[in-house]
């Protein structure tokens, strides 16, 4: 089985300056494995400090352009794990993430995690399918 490791427009160059030992994505064996991605700027790649609701849409944006620089998409997503620094914010993260994930759902698992290293309050990963 061969690996390889996808660029993804910015959030690739973010993670290596940020000196993280990771790979943001990974494709192997027709699957697409996507690293829990932290809300991050889209255009500077810097982590953004919002409110919930600002954080969840660019850690899921972030999760799109991840599928979509390795030739997968939302659509073929079959697994997602949703980390959260409190579990309160469960209806609005679901509000979101409804409008990215319409119908034929993955499997989900929501996990409050007590603090990162970097300020964020989600972190958002992903198993696809090519």
């Amino acid at each position: 089985m061969n690996k390889t490791i996808p660029e993804i427009p910015v959030a690739s160059a973010a993670i290596r300056k940020m000196g993280v030992p990771l790979s943001p994505v990974v494709k192997a064996g027709g699957f697409v494995y996507v690293s829990g991605m932290p809300p991050l700027d889209l255009e500077t790649g810097a982590i953004v400090r919002g409110d919930i609701a600002v954080q969840t849409e660019l850690a899921l944006k972030n999760v799109k352009r991840a599928l979509e620089s390795a030739g997968s998409s939302l659509d073929k997503v079959v697994k997602v794990h949703i980390y959260c620094a409190n579990a309160a914010y469960y209806r609005i993260i679901n509000e979101i993430y409804g409008r990215y994930f319409t119908s034929n759902f993955p499997a989900r698992t929501f996990v409050p995690v007590a603090s990162w290293p970097m300020e964020f309050d989600i972190e958002i990963d992903c198993v696809a399918i090519e």
